[in-house]
């Protein structure tokens, strides 16, 4: 299914709506474990899922990355950034397996060549982090690509969503904007679900919802409230090592979520009031009186 042929405004529930398992850096390193989670997020009824990718030394300066950090790769942070990283071999083996397995996947690329290494790949859509989405030049990189593409807005401004949305504009490439707040994890009380509504409203888009909350309830009422598109990170056990893993969902609401949402349509219906042909039956009974 893809997204961008349903291009609804966050007013009504779309036709369907294409769930992201956020695999993100979750994998610690482990090509296994990347295995791992492909195939659950398949089996639990996601679209597709995502990854990052970095050069860690355009990302981080060196004084950052010669600072001391514990971690299972060594005692820097270069040690810990580099053991995250899969290599375009690694990355290779995964398209051959998402392939097998029939499921989408693509990456959020954070610095400009890492974007144009894997433009091998031809995945169908681009997606741009929070952190990446104030970067013009890197925005006009992707946009250039005129691929369907998933831009978070955390940590954003108006005035500077309206940059980014300009820059889609002029290159005619397909945006959906994905509400976001940016924290790990992320308060109910901070979500804020009605920007949903307010994004789409202001920019005639689809806004989909990015959550880092740790349960599946938010995601579910941003897709109540019209979001075409919900991501959610992803792990094997929330008490891995990395920062991103208590923010995810673990296998049982990952199933939860897709089911749930698939749920949604037929339960909303269309608004009409009419009385079902069982009704009736039920009806003859339980009324007494005839009118």
């Amino acid at each position: 299914m893809n997204p961008f042929s349903n291009k609804k405004e966050s007013s009504e529930i779309p036709d369907y709506c294409y769930l992201i398992a956020e695999i993100g850096i979750n994998h610690n390193g482990s090509l296994e474990i990347a295995k791992d989670l492909i195939a659950q997020s398949k089996a639990a009824g996601f679209d597709a899922v995502k990854f990052q990718k970095r050069t860690i030394n355009i990302v981080y300066s060196n004084e950052t990355l010669d600072s001391y950090r514990k971690s299972p790769w060594g005692r820097t942070t270069r040690a810990q950034k580099e053991g995250l990283e899969f290599s375009i071999d690694e990355y290779i083996e995964i398209d051959h397996y998402c392939k097998t397995l029939n499921i989408d996947w693509f990456v959020s690329c954070w610095d400009i060549p890492s974007q144009e290494k894997m433009r091998i790949f031809n995945t169908p859509y681009n997606k741009i982090a929070s952190a990446m989405a104030t970067n013009l030049d890197f925005v006009n990189c992707v946009a250039s690509e005129k691929k369907p593409t998933f831009a978070s807005t955390g940590m954003m401004e108006i005035e500077q969503i309206d940059k980014l949305v300009d820059i889609f504009e002029n290159f005619k490439c397909p945006l959906i904007l994905m509400h976001t707040v940016s924290t790990y994890p992320a308060s109910e009380s901070d979500l804020n679900l009605k920007c949903i509504k307010t994004l789409s409203a202001r920019y005639g888009l689809p806004v989909g919802y990015s959550g880092h909350e740790t349960n599946t309830a938010p995601s579910i009422f941003a897709a109540v409230l019209g979001a075409p598109v919900i991501e959610r990170h992803v792990t094997l056990d929330r008490a891995m090592y990395g920062s991103d893993q208590s923010a995810s969902l673990e296998l049982p609401g990952m199933h939860s979520l897709c089911s749930t949402i698939r749920k949604l349509k037929d339960c909303l219906g269309d608004g009409q009031k009419r009385i079902l042909e069982e009704e009736v039956v039920v009806s003859d009974k339980l009324r007494y009186w005839r009118a």
